[in-house]
């Protein structure tokens, strides 16, 4: 199980896990606490923080290197060897990055108080600068002394990059990013995010929530992250990526009430979309060659009429080669709906998503389709955890519980048996850089995502 660098929902209240794992997981990712030598002093200010809460360095003005506050969106942060930059060399989204230079560091001057839940930050070396490396480090007493939060990463490309930090804190914090090597070169660090424990991409640990497992990608509800956007649709969750006009992952619970005689409704486009992003529509496989193929399956969510609608949107809907979506993937999807009525009566948590270009349809290989729009997956893959139906659904999941995954080629000519295509999640996680069943304690993900299924 790879620690997160890519990279939840609230509905009553927080996790056993965001409350026994915190202040600090920070401990456990490396590092050591050390006090922080602060110039200027440190401001105790602790503020309520929107969510999501990202800083573009768009707001402010530092040109040269010299130790200074500085007013941000945000809050204020104390610049120590750092500037903002604006050169065409700056790597940046928008028109201002932060620049680090020597053994610089950037740090918030205040606290965020809503409890974080995890961090993302982007980073690329600067012009042609070499590789340097950077840590973040995050302090739980308003700055008087620090922890590194999980391993040291390399700017090492000329591309912004995302690593994403699971923080797990309800309380207050602020942070710190330090570069730590390679004095001569610089680096920039733009779009701070900041997922916030409240925020509705964090699970509320509750049974049943369609997030229990964890959000595999650190996807947020922000336009900032448009190919990584969280989506909370009542009966699902999706991370939907608006340049492949596709999900990349949607994760649901399964039990027997949400199986009724509601009949299949029609293909939805998804109107909640920012108004700026291409909206598909059911027209758009028409002649494809591939099936509107369901994430979260039509026949998993025949409790309501609502429920119905909710799944037929087509931000829950990829291109799939119409022999694996009907005789493999529904033999599965069957399978897995047979377990929660008698004998097996279990609930299930399952996450679907895919991965890569290109997959053979009807009418053969294709990249996309609608004239390029809609990027045709070359993988689909499913993890389903299976339970007793019970209550304390977290509490219940130990190292002999069952876990399904399966990784599957888009291809017509797939095998009509799903359980050929069985492999371990570590594999899935190996393939896509996600995080998979990270609610759980490290010791059971690790036993849980190295076994392959063969029941």
């Amino acid at each position: 199980m790879p620690f997160l660098f890519i990279p939840f929902f609230m509905k009553k209240q927080l996790s056993w896990l965001l409350l026994s794992a915190v202040i600090f997981l920070l401990t456990s990712c490396g590092g050591s606490a050390e006090p922080d030598p602060v110039l200027p002093p440190q401001d105790t200010t602790s503020l309520p923080t929107p969510s999501p809460f990202i800083e573009n360095f768009e707001n402010g003005t530092k040109p040269d290197y010299p130790s200074a506050s500085i007013a941000l969106a945000s809050g204020k942060w104390n610049f120590t060897d750092a500037l903002i930059g604006n050169t065409s060399e700056d790597k940046k989204v928008g028109s201002k990055s932060a620049r680090l230079n020597g053994n610089g560091k950037i740090s918030m001057n205040f606290d965020v108080i809503n409890g974080v839940f995890m961090l993302v930050v982007s980073h690329a070396r600067f012009g042609s600068d070499g590789p340097s490396d950077w840590q973040l480090w995050a302090s739980s007493n308003s700055g008087n002394s620090y922890t590194q939060v999980g391993s040291t990463i390399t700017a090492s490309t000329d591309v912004l990059r995302n690593d994403t930090f699971r923080i797990n804190s309800p309380g207050k914090i602020r942070f710190s990013i330090r570069k730590v090597s390679g004095s001569g070169n610089r680096i920039n660090i733009d779009n701070v995010q900041i997922l916030l424990v409240a925020d509705p991409a964090v699970s509320s640990g509750l049974d049943n929530d369609n997030m229990l497992m964890g959000n595999p990608s650190g996807a947020t509800p922000s336009i900032a992250t448009p190919t990584n956007y969280f989506m909370n649709k009542t009966y699902y969750v999706v991370s939907y990526n608006r340049d492949e006009a596709k999900p990349n992952w949607v994760s649901w619970h399964l039990q027997s009430s949400d199986i009724g005689s509601t009949s299949r409704q029609s293909f939805l486009t998804d109107a909640s979309l920012p108004s700026s992003w291409y909206s598909v529509i059911t027209d758009d496989y028409t002649g494809s060659g591939f099936d509107r193929g369901h994430d979260c399956p039509s026949a998993d969510r025949t409790s309501s009429l609502d429920a119905n609608n909710a799944v037929m949107l087509m931000t829950n809907i990829i291109p799939q080669a119409p022999n694996l979506n009907q005789i493999a993937w529904a033999r599965m999807e069957d399978s897995c709906r047979q377990l929660v009525f008698s004998p097996s009566n279990k609930e299930l948590y399952v996450i679907m998503g895919s991965f890569g270009s290109g997959g053979t349809g009807s009418n053969g290989y294709a990249m996309s389709i609608n004239n390029g729009k809609i990027v045709v997956p070359q993988y689909i893959w499913k993890v389903v955890v299976v339970l007793p139906s019970g209550n304390n659904d977290l509490s219940r999941i130990d190292a002999n519980t069952r876990v399904i995954a399966v990784m599957a080629p888009n291809d017509n000519a797939a095998s009509a048996d799903w359980k050929s295509y069985r492999v371990s999640v570590d594999a899935i996680e190996s393939a896509t850089g996600y995080d998979l069943l990270s609610a759980l304690p490290v010791n059971i993900q690790q036993i849980l995502e190295a076994r392959i299924d063969n029941l």
